[in-house]
């Protein structure tokens, strides 16, 4: 029998914690309803490394600079150093400075970086992905119909609204070039996401619960919004409470997501599995039958839910909870 074939026993019970801040009370404060507008148009392909070079030079004086340490001597000269490795500093940079406005005439540079990069990377529409039921025709998973399982690479998905995995302080991840989901989907994004939830953190007075979400604008993300859950972080095996609370985390996700009547579509990461540290195979289950229960609890609210993973292992538990 699968877990998929009833309601899941006492996920659907527990309630999550109410988050600190409603979005009411910061839905006007970061213009959320707004859609939005670059400074600069998309860089040309052939000038995006003299726009990278230009975006270096404005940021040369932000405080940032000297926690680049050895970086932050290619900020003063950076014609010396590859197209490559120019853009690396830009992105180090924008990852380690604190949220605050960018100096003068550095919006412009930055909005044209990533404005371009935007368009050179492919653009992966979630009404074309194949569902659950077309893909695991085997599958009894309830919601089959309404959910996909994609693996790639979220910052290149078009839904209408992505989930970021992010820490309690909600602001991103500040460590350079790190691979985690929190600094990939900031890079792509742009310094106003940290704007944005530096506003909501403020407002809210206090460092973001797990279990519960956020919501910000895309900006130069092919998805308009992003929604910002801390997940539960494990050391060693996963507790009755640690699955509670990673299921609040999906749940809450969604609740938000309703409140904005734009999304339809929405793209989950997998939360809590990359480093803070939930076994892959016993988190998959916990999500499936959450968004399966809320969709259920919610009938036509959200067209479609996308399990989104990155590697093997990830994409090999969602199979392992759909097909057995």
């Amino acid at each position: 029998m699968t877990p998929f074939g009833a309601q899941s026993g006492g996920f659907a019970e527990h309630k999550a914690q109410p988050s600190m801040l409603s979005l009411a009370a910061y839905r006007a404060a970061i213009t959320l309803d707004d859609p939005f507008r670059p400074a600069a148009i998309p860089a040309p392909a052939d000038r995006l490394d003299e726009q990278v070079r230009s975006a270096l030079r404005l940021l040369s004086v932000d405080p940032a600079v000297p926690r680049l340490g050895p970086r932050a001597d290619s900020l003063r000269g950076p014609v010396g150093v590859d197209a490559e490795t120019a853009r690396r500093i830009l992105r180090a940079l924008l990852t380690t400075r604190a949220p605050s406005p960018l100096p003068e005439g550095a919006s412009d540079a930055v909005d044209a970086v990533l404005g371009a990069e935007r368009h050179l990377r492919p653009t992966v529409s979630v009404d074309r992905l194949p569902t659950v039921a077309e893909e695991f025709p085997r599958s009894v998973f309830r919601a089959a119909g309404q959910t996909v399982l994609w693996r790639g690479d979220i910052t290149t998905l078009a839904a209408d609204a992505v989930v970021n995995a992010a820490n309690s302080a909600l602001l991103g991840c500040f460590h350079p070039l790190h691979t985690c989901i929190d600094n990939a989907l900031h890079s792509a994004a742009g310094p106003r996401l940290r704007d944005d939830c530096h506003t909501i953190i403020t407002l809210q007075g206090a460092s973001e619960p797990t279990g519960t979400a956020k919501i910000t604008r895309g900006y130069h993300l092919p998805a308009r919004y992003v929604l910002h859950t801390v997940g539960p972080v494990i050391d060693g095996r996963p507790r009755a409470s640690d699955a509670q609370a990673l299921a609040s985390s999906y749940r809450a996700c969604m609740d938000v997501a309703a409140e904005v009547e734009m999304i339809r579509t929405l793209a989950f990461c997998a939360v809590s599995t990359g480093v803070f540290g939930y076994p892959k195979v016993e988190a998959a289950p916990v999500a499936l039958r959450t968004v399966a229960d809320w969709l259920d609890a919610h009938p036509g609210r959200l067209d479609r839910v996308v399990f989104t993973v990155f590697g093997d292992e990830d994409e090999q538990a969602y199979r392992r909870a759909l097909i057995g």
